[in-house]
């Protein structure tokens, strides 16, 4: 193989895997709880999940939670609107995550991937216990 062809090859690829940093925003939307809890169970178990996972929760309504996590110097803040059928966890803002025209590192998307997971955890475990 020619050295221009390695070159090219070599820059083409480098290119490739820094694109793949940023990825379209994730919103979990209208995720069932698939269990007979109450409001206020689904509230806790959401609570707790994120804050084992080092989200900051904060209640700003009967039915609404904002989560915030600072990691290094990235920041992402979501709201988490739910009742007791169904939740979701949708994008709010962020820093330093290269948010830009509904895209983002993804990490956020990881760092929300393993919250939703951690909830329907949660939910799994309160509902085992009544």
């Amino acid at each position: 193989m020619s050295p221009l062809k390695l070159l090219s090859s070599l820059l083409l690829a480098l290119l490739l895997v820094g694109c793949g940093r940023v990825q379209p925003v994730m919103n979990i939307e209208d995720t069932p709880v698939a269990y007979n809890l109450q409001n206020k169970q689904v509230k806790a178990a959401i609570m707790q999940a994120a804050m084992d996972r080092g989200w900051v929760v904060e209640e700003v309504g009967p039915n609404e939670l904002n989560a915030k996590l600072l990691v290094r110097d990235h920041f992402a803040e979501v709201k988490i609107p739910f009742n007791e059928k169904f939740y979701s966890i949708i994008y709010l803002n962020s820093e330093n995550l290269k948010a830009d025209d509904g895209k983002i590192h993804r990490n956020y998307n990881r760092w929300v991937n393993n919250l939703n997971v951690d909830i329907k955890r949660k939910l799994s475990s309160t509902a085992a216990m009544q």
